[in-house]
């Protein structure tokens, strides 16, 4: 007699709902994962060679966890949007420190290395939807644009925020104004998936803005809170909101219900 076949309990969908909690824990984790980084490469003494191969170990183990996981686990996708926001911004710094590659030249590279993604994304799935993220090969095409969000946002705010001269404090007001802009097209009526991408990749300077703004020292225009205690805040609120999230309403965010995009 043949074997019975095993079954495997279908994918539901790995990305969670965009609420108003999303938006915070990914702003935050901006923040968190590039504090992190030069903590471990300056005050632990571990260099930016080795924080660099540190993190990519780290976020390849995440990215299998994920990857094998039939729905959203909120800890789970977390903890790998931290890792990747780490790594996209270290391949900016990369490239801008090490390399002495132009802003300019970074910024435009990434923005074109996006718009592959998404052209082959939509090739392939007819859809760039994140509550439609139901196969690993989707999967596949959702973590390699957030990896290029991550990156192609370090780089242009640090365009507008260094090379422009527009600065943290100013940099948290504009960024602020885009992101409202764009919630407002939304409610407008304007492609929804269009206005999350474009959002997505505008948190990115403003977590970073917003974390130089409380960390850096009052005579820099700053708060001076400094970098540890910025970390451990924002740390600290990510966790809560994860907890809640993951205990509150675990079937709904499995469904990914919340705005759909």
């Amino acid at each position: 007699m043949p074997e019975p076949k095993i079954l495997r309990e279908p994918m539901l969908n790995k990305v969670p709902g965009i609420t108003l909690a999303f938006w915070i824990i990914k702003i935050m984790s901006t923040t968190v994962g590039e504090t992190g980084a030069d903590y471990l490469a300056k005050n632990v003494g571990l260099g930016t060679v080795m924080t660099d191969a540190i993190m990519a170990s780290l976020l390849t183990a995440m990215l299998v966890v994920q990857l094998l996981k039939r729905s959203y686990v909120p800890w789970v996708y977390w903890l790998t949007v931290v890792l990747v926001s780490v790594v996209g911004t270290q391949i900016t710094d990369a490239l801008t420190d090490g390399l002495e590659v132009s802003l300019y030249l970074s910024t435009t590279v990434f923005a074109m290395a996006l718009a592959a993604t998404f052209a082959v994304w939509y090739a392939s799935e007819r859809t760039l939807s994140i509550h439609t993220i139901v196969t690993t090969r989707r999967e596949l095409f959702y973590w390699a644009t957030i990896l290029f969000t991550f990156a192609l946002g370090t780089a242009a705010g640090d365009l507008a925020t260094e090379a422009l001269g527009l600065g943290f404090n100013v940099g948290v007001i504009v960024f602020s104004a885009v992101i409202a802009a764009l919630a407002a097209a939304w409610y407008l009526g304007a492609n929804p998936v269009l206005t999350f991408w474009l959002a997505y990749i505008v948190t990115r300077p403003l977590g970073a803005s917003l974390g130089d703004l409380l960390s850096q020292s009052r005579e820099y225009g700053g708060l001076g809170f400094g970098t540890v205690s910025t970390s451990a805040i924002f740390l600290s609120v990510i966790i809560v909101l994860v907890s809640w999230i993951s205990w509150q309403t675990p079937a709904v965010e499995q469904r990914g219900d919340g705005y759909r995009v």
